[in-house]
């Protein structure tokens, strides 16, 4: 038996909630699954998973099995990145998480040009904007626009986005421009639940101002209050990136473009520096040369 193999089976098996979906996930046959499975546990004389017709569960055994085999099959990812880099080559598997407006305004093309100059390396997305905990979900990588990162966690920062005021056309035709930030007080501002729901801060040419604002509609992803703001809601404060092209086909309108809403930075975060691949410190690497590059950050 494939023992490595047969951990890697194991752990697919409990992230994708069952054979089949571990067995779809590997292009493996179900057969084949169930056969790893059964023999790792021969091997380790104990059940590791309480299976039904309709769940699957971790015995006691199966949780200390779980968190030791992620352990291995991180070491493994080690010494394959030790073996490509003496081959002065790229080669492997990155799985990386990030916010749906990162990887359509940024990600994805960075993604594709590093795949493009290193074909043997494979990237696995998962784009959300809940917090993933990197290890539970063997995430190698997340990219996070923030200024505010846990103590705990292991980051290095890219470089900062720039975000905009901005509205739709019609909602400046039917409400007037605000001719200053304190004007900002007296319009509809669609605002983050998480981030500067009551109040937004600017940097100008005489320092810093801060604004109180209201507005009817909060949500948790820019997505949202972008759809919002294109659809003559109200003001939005958006990441530049996700908004540049429709500020350039007029869909949008910059406003107050003398004033510059508080940056944040832009984070690649990872479980620990000591296992860290050669693909994974070249992807790093990557992300920061190309926002570096782009005149949109």
């Amino acid at each position: 038996m494939d023992r490595l193999e047969a951990m890697n089976v194991f752990v697919t098996i409990v992230e994708r909630g069952s054979l089949s979906a571990a067995a779809e996930h590997l292009d493996m046959s179900r057969t084949k699954v169930t056969r790893y499975l059964g023999e790792l546990e021969k091997w380790m004389e104990t059940r590791l998973l309480h299976r039904t017709t309709r769940s699957l569960s971790l015995t006691s055994s199966g949780k200390e099995t779980l968190q030791i085999a992620r352990e291995l099959l991180a070491l493994e990812d080690s010494l394959s990145g030790i073996r490509n880099k003496d081959r002065a080559s790229l080669k492997g598997q990155l799985r990386i998480t990030a916010s749906y407006s990162i990887v359509s305004s940024f990600l994805i093309d960075a993604i594709t040009s590093f795949v493009a100059q290193w074909p043997e390396v494979s990237i696995d997305i998962l784009s959300t904007d809940e917090t993933v905990n990197l290890v539970d979900s063997r995430i190698d990588l997340a990219i996070r626009i923030t200024n505010e990162l846990p103590s705990n966690v292991v980051a290095k920062q890219l470089g900062e986005c720039r975000s905009v005021i901005c509205a739709s056309p019609q909602y400046i035709e039917e409400n007037g421009a605000p001719l200053n930030v304190q004007d900002l007080g007296h319009h509809n501002c669609l605002s983050f639940s998480y981030f500067g729901r009551s109040e937004w801060r600017f940097e100008g040419a005489n320092g810093t101002e801060s604004v109180s604002i209201n507005g009817n509609i909060s949500a948790n992803t820019p997505e949202v209050l972008l759809a919002a703001a294109l659809n003559g809601n109200g003001v939005s404060l958006q990441p530049f990136p996700a908004v540049k092209h429709l500020l350039d086909d007029g869909k949008l309108i910059h406003l107050l473009p003398e004033w510059q809403p508080k940056t944040l930075g832009v984070h690649a975060i990872y479980a620990t520096r000591k296992q860290m691949t050669p693909v994974l410190r070249a992807f790093i690497d990557h992300l920061s040369d190309s926002i570096e590059s782009s005149p949109i950050w």
